[in-house]
């Protein structure tokens, strides 16, 4: 038993055989990841292993007779880790029996931080299972998508100065003439939840719904799918069938397997467009699209140059692919009819299931998160995402496959 101060108060910690095992399976996890992959690595599954185990250790007294389980699911959140030191994309039964279950229980905890932060303090963690079946809701919105049809109406109306949410609804004037169909698929995350058939399949919809146009808008890998340009590009074949009609740009985790990246999309007739402009002729009308580059710093001058290089078609509809809606500020006003992006994951941790529009990147960020925004005349569509990465789970953010309607005025 070990007594330390915290905040004023002592606070006791038992150190049982499962603190040992725990201590002892985080230590294997960061010294096989030093050892076998890189140190950036292991520094950072340490600093998530050590905020995972703390919360572990908390709760682990309040299993009861479900111990079993919990050790089970505790032991694989270990072996889910380990198995990353090593990162690749694994068999189905790996996955099912020990990626998700592992995601789960990791994404669980992490959510039960407020009852570990209770029982630091003496009290009793009443309902410390709630935050587990909110996990199981998380795993299911994980694997599935909410396909949908959203009119936007580009018509030139101002709606202010400043980067804002378009609160209602937009719809077409009576007889409008039929509107562009456009298809987009961004951050597949091609992983565990996320497998090449799942988004081969996901590419297939997209193409049997024939839109006039199919775009993505980058980070199509996790760290899982990074070694092998050939599983995205199997996932990606289906887009083969709309040759001159597919467009793609490049999130920020593109760049850390970009010839991956490139080749796979060059294998499924993708156009890459990497601060490029393409004139494309569809059924409903011509279009311009550009493809900008992911870059964090200077932005703002960095677009300037490619509408400088690209100029607007008088006329034309012109679409711009941009994977980071945070930089959809720093676009020259009037150099885009509809932007549309992805990055956010449509904020993966909200209440956009509940038709409300909170969610944790827009609370915390301050960026636009999912929907459309606006700018003057210049339009936002983010894009909620196919897949996703970083916090094991969606929860309360469906992810999306939808057909934009474009109606222009």
């Amino acid at each position: 038993m070990l007594l330390a101060p915290f905040a004023g108060c002592t606070i006791q910690v038992v150190v049982t055989d499962f603190v040992w095992g725990s201590v002892i399976g985080g230590l294997v996890v960061v010294g096989c990841a030093a050892l076998f992959r890189s140190k950036a690595y292991a520094v950072a599954r340490g600093v998530f292993l050590t905020i995972y185990t703390l919360i572990a250790v908390a709760l682990e007294p309040s299993a009861g007779p479900m111990w079993p389980v919990f050790y089970a699911l505790h032991a694989l959140v270990y072996l889910q880790s380990l198995a990353l030191v090593r990162p690749r994309l694994r068999p189905p039964w790996f996955v099912a029996l020990i990626s998700v279950p592992g995601l789960f229980f990791a994404s669980g905890m992490l959510l039960a931080f407020p009852w570990a932060i209770a029982v630091a303090f003496g009290a009793t963690p009443h309902g410390w299972w709630l935050p587990f079946i909110v996990s199981l809701f998380g795993v299911w919105q994980s694997l599935t998508t909410r396909s949908e049809e959203k009119p936007v109406v580009i018509d030139g109306t101002a709606l202010g100065s400043e980067v804002a949410r378009c609160q209602a609804p937009q719809q077409p004037t009576a007889g409008a003439p039929r509107p562009l169909r456009v298809v987009q698929i961004t951050d597949p995350h091609l992983g565990p939840f996320m497998s090449v058939r799942r988004l081969r399949s996901i590419c297939q919809r997209a193409v049997d719904r024939q839109p006039d146009l199919i775009v993505l808008t980058g980070d199509f890998l996790t760290m899982e799918s990074q070694s092998d340009s050939a599983w995205l590009a199997e996932a990606l074949e289906p887009l083969r069938q709309l040759p001159g009609r597919v467009f793609a740009c490049l999130g920020n985790h593109d760049y850390e397997a970009l010839d991956v990246v490139r080749d796979a999309l060059q294998h499924a007739g993708v156009r890459l467009l990497m601060d490029e402009a393409e004139i494309v002729e569809t059924e409903c009308c011509a279009v311009q699209v550009v493809g900008f580059e992911f870059h964090w710093r200077q932005r703002a001058p960095r677009m300037a140059e490619v509408c400088s290089a690209h100029p607007r078609v008088p006329g034309m509809l012109r679409l711009a692919l941009l994977h980071d809606p945070g930089a959809f500020k720093h676009l020259p006003a009037g150099e885009a009819d509809l932007v549309l992006s992805g990055h956010t994951h449509g904020g993966q941790l909200g209440l956009v299931s509940f038709n409300l529009p909170f969610t944790i990147a827009n609370a915390v960020a301050k960026i636009p998160d999912h929907g459309l925004w606006a700018r003057g005349t210049d339009r936002l569509y983010v894009h909620r995402g196919t897949g996703h990465y970083g916090f094991p789970l969606r929860l309360g953010v469906p992810a999306e496959e939808s057909v934009l309607l474009v109606y222009m005025g």
